[in-house]
């Protein structure tokens, strides 16, 4: 029997704050005893957006950790940063922040890269590209793997679903999917934005993770083995 978490204190970290809904539906399902917290800052986002692909502002890495740092103060017992682009942040934060901090990308990811030398990436927006990327091969090195990734972006699949338009945002991805699904071993879905498609995605040629149920599973399982 799972252990009783309503004592335990999630905090996660949101770079815009629309994902605060996407991620309900796994707090629900996985976590729906701990207390869980919200901090977005859609400035991060913007700024990410904004900056050259592949680089980071400087000064989002310091929001962060200055984010972090409340969250510890308010009583988290984990920290889960919940955007794609700016992940590596969580390590700039870790040595000064005492609380546990998760990425919300990197339980798919050790499950993709068991999968197969063969791993596919499919993200919406241009900045998360390279940071998943990064991710990625970080996991496999990690696990000892050697992989190859084959990526596939689809801009125009994160302004439908922005719109509100996700049955659009979900057939882009489907199509994605079942083209990339022909040549690898795993995929991934860069963006916790992209777990939108799940209900809809069906059987698979091979297995697609998608960080919203992968992370939460974690999450459950952190918070489980803590005093």
């Amino acid at each position: 029997m799972s252990r009783d978490l309503s004592q335990k204190t999630l905090a996660i970290i949101h770079a815009a704050v629309f994902t605060a809904q996407t991620v309900q539906p796994y707090i629900d399902e996985f976590i729906p005893e701990v207390q869980v917290v919200h901090l977005g800052d859609d400035t991060i986002q913007r700024d990410n957006l904004a900056a050259p692909v592949g680089t980071i502002p400087k000064v989002n890495f310091f929001k962060f950790a200055t984010y972090c740092h409340f969250m510890e103060e308010a009583g988290a017992d984990l920290i889960l940063l919940g955007c794609s682009t700016f992940n590596q942040a969580a390590e700039h934060a870790r040595p000064m922040i005492n609380v546990p901090i998760m990425n919300i990308d990197r339980p798919m990811m050790d499950l993709a890269v068991r999968q197969g030398s063969r791993v596919g990436l499919i993200g919406t927006l241009p900045s998360t590209m390279p940071s998943s990327e990064r991710l990625l091969r970080e996991a496999a090195r990690d696990a000892g793997k050697e992989i190859t990734v084959e990526t596939a972006l689809l801009s125009e699949a994160f302004k439908a679903l922005r719109s509100g338009n996700t049955s659009l945002h979900n057939r882009m991805l489907m199509d994605a999917i079942d083209d990339m699904s022909r040549r690898v071993d795993s995929i991934v879905l860069a963006q916790v934005s992209m777990s939108a498609i799940e209900k809809e995605l069906g059987a698979t040629r091979v297995p697609v993770y998608n960080s919203g149920r992968t992370a939460f599973a974690k999450v459950r399982e952190i918070l489980e083995a803590m005093e």
